[in-house]
């Protein structure tokens, strides 16, 4: 029975050498979800090694902007006017992060956000890992209606308070993740932990919706998204290890990346590269800092024989791009 194995995994004999010594589970509020949005609250609980709770934090956040879905997360203009910037909380958001694994529901969101935010601020969020715990629930299997974090705290037994509000989702989710630790601990279970790269080059965009001003949120624009030029050179098919890129290849990206998305993006694009959304069996080459990671681009790579570079190949690449008309 799963309780058995938790008290099993409770021993100190039982518990894998390889676990993390500590997380710190996370939750952020935001204006949106596109990379312009920003970051309105946080809530942090940290954990001991074995999940049991230390200590917590909570923050409002400025966003220097309009809060965005006010009925999602009830925080107005007025409550955020006087709340502090992000720079402003940064060492004590740091502090709560460092030397730990980040776990969050949906970590990838949680993780990109923080990381932006910190880009802005000119700084590094201290963190290397994070854990998702939907692809902890999948590990373990759990009989779950779906990945939601609602049907994660009634399987078991965690009562919503306040949802949506950052410490109390942080709170509901450390709760929850200390017994599927403990099943993951007594089953031998690998944890998905996944690398976290930091912003190192970011810049802000102007986009339409912010023009509005602050307290002025439409929620016809909550996901902006940018639309680019077509591609004006055929795919010349697969990229080859040791050649050059050439204009017209089809590149796809995976993962966290040291340079903002965005403007990887933007420089593959104006090297004459077809930046693809998704991986089939056309695309000539996979940028990941992550090739053993089982996102649905990585696997498919491998399913496809689609080559796999990382960010720092790709870069070199980059600046030599073969012409479309070099035979």
């Amino acid at each position: 029975m799963l309780e058995d194995r938790m008290r099993a995994a409770s021993s100190p004999t039982a518990w894998p050498a390889a676990y993390p010594k500590g997380y710190a589970v996370v939750d952020v509020e935001t204006t949106g979800l596109a990379r312009d949005d920003r970051i309105i609250s946080a809530g942090v609980y940290r954990l001991d090694a074995r999940g049991e709770v230390e200590d917590h934090w909570y923050t409002l956040v400025n966003p220097e902007r309009d809060p965005g879905p006010v009925w999602i997360h009830g925080l107005t203009s007025d409550v955020l006017e006087g709340a502090p910037l992000f720079q402003e909380i940064a060492e004590e958001f740091s502090a709560r992060l460092d030397g730990r694994v980040l776990v969050a529901h949906n970590a990838v969101f949680d993780w990109q956000m923080i990381a932006r935010e910190y880009a802005r601020a000119e700084r590094e969020a201290p963190v290397r890992q994070r854990l998702c715990t939907i692809a902890l629930s999948k590990e373990l299997a759990l009989p779950l209606p779906n990945y939601k974090l609602e049907a994660l705290a009634a399987h078991f037994g965690v009562v919503q308070q306040r949802a949506h509000h950052a410490l109390d989702d942080a709170r509901v989710l450390a709760e929850a993740f200390r017994p599927s630790l403990r099943a993951a601990a007594a089953g031998g279970v690998r944890l998905p932990l996944h690398e976290c790269r930091p912003l190192t080059e970011w810049t802000d965009r102007a986009v339409p919706r912010q023009q509005a001003g602050y307290g002025s949120y439409r929620q016809t624009s909550w996901r902006p998204s940018r639309k680019r030029p077509a591609c004006p050179y055929p795919n010349p098919g697969r990229y080859e290890a040791g050649k050059r890129l050439k204009q017209g290849m089809r590149v796809a990206f995976s993962g966290d990346t040291s340079t903002e998305r965005d403007l990887l993006e933007d420089r593959a694009t104006e090297a004459g590269l077809h930046v693809a959304t998704s991986l089939s069996r056309l695309t000539s080459l996979l940028v990941t800092n992550d090739p053993d990671s089982g996102t649905s681009k990585v696997v498919k790579a491998r399913q496809f024989g689609t080559p796999v570079v990382d960010e720092a190949a790709f870069g070199q690449l980059l600046g030599d791009v073969a012409p479309a008309s070099e035979g």
